[in-house]
């Protein structure tokens, strides 16, 4: 499954911020000794005992103002609620309890979420003031007791927070189910593109952008293979974001991503490649994902012999970290060229998941090495001394050598090069890590 969610709430001013940075390691969310400083939900990766999660940060709730600013941060918060798997709901000890924090546990208890009731401004090691067993009155359990400026009390607060956890294994399919991930902007046809692979309307298809506000799971069977469509919420830009419902759906866009074996990258035609586009399909190489750029809305272009070329040499460029990504030209609406997508899907899950012997793959390193000669520094030649595969899914490659200050990103890439040459992996990233080879 993807990581889980995890959202801190509260009223405002009690801490969600400072306690956000310090669970991530590092300053994110702006910090200010003024209420209502965080107006947006923040996410980023945290981490505990070897499980990795997703953490969001929120403005504070404050139940019955009617204040512009405070109803829409409210808002946030309640949409950060309904995301989460589990809710850290974050009280004052130094102000204690209030009619506010009341409220706030009422909307929580309502969620049916995983509640973890924490105390912050709780400054001082040892016992407990009393004043924390006031909010037991809240009716959520133990009070954890943290000081997110001083950092105490994190650890109890973060055991707590992975024994809700799912198990790592829940919600997975059968290892032979391709799972793949419709990703790409609002409105480039990702619905009308799940709904021609089904042969029936499955998802609601519109042309108002945001239409799918979850992502979607959609088992499907083809020529005796298992896939399972994710159907996500498209990605904009955080400027052109003016529902709070779509901030939501761009983690739930990001958790698809997580959960997939293969994405494929859906770009308009008509509008052709954007800065957003790139920074989608940015996020599916960073995960190590298969991935396919699928070109719709082709029936849409005015074509001459030459556009589709222009059109490659366009993507080549813009997406020059993705060069390894077939491409399909496609109309979902039209069905031109969709069967495609299977067989491409198909060979790119099969590329993500190929293993090279170690033997074969020193051969093409020493082949690699004869053609171009290292680079030197200070005369002091790189050497190659030893790979071997250690993973797939991307296939992630340990190299050996005398000095890894020496590997420059060129000739790693020229390397990397070499080896998607000599065994066609098209359709996957690669990865390398970099040792020295420790001196007995």
């Amino acid at each position: 499954m993807g990581k889980p969610i995890v959202a801190i709430v509260g009223r405002p001013n009690v801490g969600k911020s400072t306690l956000f940075n310090k669970i991530v390691g590092q300053r994110i969310s702006i910090v200010e000794d003024t209420p209502g400083v965080t107006r947006d939900r923040i996410y980023a990766e945290g981490e505990w005992l070897g499980r990795h999660f997703t953490l969001i940060d929120t403005g504070g709730i404050e139940p019955d103002s009617k204040d512009e600013i405070l109803v829409q941060m409210r808002s946030q918060a309640e949409i950060a609620i309904e995301t989460a798997h589990i809710i850290i709901f974050l009280v004052d000890m130094k102000e204690g309890m209030t009619a506010s924090d009341k409220d706030v546990a009422n909307i929580l208890m309502k969620s049916g979420k995983p509640i973890v009731l924490v105390c912050n401004k709780v400054d001082n090691p040892g016992q407990p003031p009393l004043e924390l067993y006031e909010f037991y009155n809240l009716g959520l359990g133990d009070p954890i007791p943290v000081s997110s400026v001083h950092g105490l009390g994190i650890g109890d607060l973060l055991d707590e927070v992975a024994g809700h956890f799912p198990d790592a294994d829940a919600g997975e399919y059968d290892e032979e189910v391709i799972k793949v991930a419709v990703i790409g902007k609002p409105n480039v046809g990702k619905s009308s593109l799940v709904n021609k692979v089904l042969g029936e309307d499955r998802v609601i298809v519109s042309n108002v952008p945001g239409t799918t506000r979850d992502a979607i799971d959609t088992y499907f069977e083809k020529d005796e293979q298992k896939y399972v469509f994710i159907d996500t919420a498209g990605m904009r830009k955080k400027g052109r974001i003016s529902e709070n419902i779509e901030r939501y759906s761009v983690i739930r866009s990001l958790t698809a991503v997580e959960r997939s074996d293969v994405c494929l990258m859906l770009i308009d035609a008509v509008e052709g490649i954007t800065e957003q586009d790139t920074k989608i399909a940015g996020y599916a190489h960073e995960e190590g994902k298969a991935t396919v750029v699928v070109i719709n809305k082709w029936d849409a272009i005015e074509k001459n012999d030459k556009t589709m070329k222009f059109f490659r040499e366009d993507i080549m460029n813009r997406l020059s970290f993705m060069t390894y990504a077939p491409t399909v030209f496609i109309s979902a609406m039209t069905g031109q060229r969709v069967n495609q997508i299977f067989e491409l899907i198909q060979y790119v899950s099969n590329q993500h998941a190929m293993r090279i012997s170690t033997g074969m793959l020193n051969d093409i390193v020493n082949e690699a090495v004869a053609k171009v000669q290292p680079p030197s520094d200070k005369g002091k030649r790189l050497k190659l001394l030893y790979a071997t595969q250690v993973s797939v899914k991307p296939p992630t490659f340990v190299i050996f050598v005398n000095d890894k200050e020496l590997m420059h990103f060129s000739y790693q890439r020229y390397i990397e090069n070499q080896i998607r040459k000599a065994f066609a992996l098209e359709g996957t990233p690669l990865r390398f890590i970099i040792r020295e080879r420790t001196k007995k």
